[in-house]
């Protein structure tokens, strides 16, 4: 039987290397690029007219916590083409060790601007991931936010692995260019790129719980919560589900404090 370490292995072999020059800031043994909302667009379509496979990792705390905890998708992570700084807990880390991050730049604000330049640009993007019938009202409300915005295609994430193959040849019919994947670490990264010459996706980007918040599903925390750092407790008072993801973020504080400044 696959496990998920083989699957990892596995994918590490297609992950494509971007060749220009990087300025990253490591946290917890974890490379995160400093990188602005600008910047990132602007490698995001290079990535696109360069070809593909070009992974683009969301990095938030829960995310390097669990890089900690498997060595093997530390180094998917390592290959990645893009990690950007997505979270609280990683601007705070930078911050400490007195290499901060220009700013923030997270998985649910790319989806939006990507979009939005997709309008002008013809971007053909395809949204997986969430439960059920979520993908398709994301789109719907995206498209609404910003006409001409190109989304191609959309399906649930609610499959086993064995199904990858099948749902990826089914987002190849639609010819995507950037694959918005919102199944979680490591699922999303994995699919991505186990099955990128399945999905032909030239990008391939984990987008955690964006689409929930563009459905509707999930309400974004407000700009206070989000100013005090304080997301995280937003998140459990409208999904005590969420507790789980949530426990490891002091995990993630008391491994960098106690890490060696």
């Amino acid at each position: 039987m696959e496990t998920l370490t083989s699957r990892i292995y596995a994918a590490m072999s297609v992950t494509k290397m971007s060749a220009r020059q990087r300025s990253q800031v490591e946290i917890l043994g974890v490379g995160i690029d400093k990188v602005t909302m600008s910047d990132t667009l602007a490698l995001i379509e290079s990535f696109v007219n360069e070809g593909g496979p070009h992974l683009v990792v969301t990095a938030d705390a829960v995310g390097i916590v669990i890089a900690n905890e498997s060595d093997s998708f530390r180094q998917v992570i390592q290959k990645a083409a893009l990690v950007t700084p997505d979270g609280s807990g990683v601007i705070w880390a930078a911050q400490r060790s007195g290499n901060a991050f220009p700013e923030k730049v997270s998985g649910v604000d790319i989806v939006d601007r990507v979009c939005a330049l997709s309008a002008d640009r013809g971007t053909r993007i395809f949204l997986l991931g969430s439960e059920p019938g979520i993908a398709e009202l994301a789109a719907e409300k995206l498209c609404l936010k910003h006409p001409g915005c190109n989304i191609v295609g959309t399906r649930h994430g609610y499959f086993p692995a064995e199904s990858d193959e099948v749902v990826a040849r089914e987002i190849g019919e639609t010819k995507p260019d950037v694959l918005f994947i919102a199944m979680g670490m490591p699922r999303q990264e994995l699919f991505y790129l186990s099955t990128q010459s399945l999905t032909g996706a030239k990008v391939g980007i984990g987008v955690g719980g964006s689409l929930d918040v563009y459905s509707g599903k999930t309400k974004r925390a407000p700009k206070l919560f989000q100013s005090l750092r304080l997301e995280w407790l937003w998140r459990i008072a409208l999904n005590p589900s969420k507790i789980s993801k949530v426990k490891l973020l002091p995990k993630f504080a008391l491994m960098v404090l106690r890490e060696k400044r």
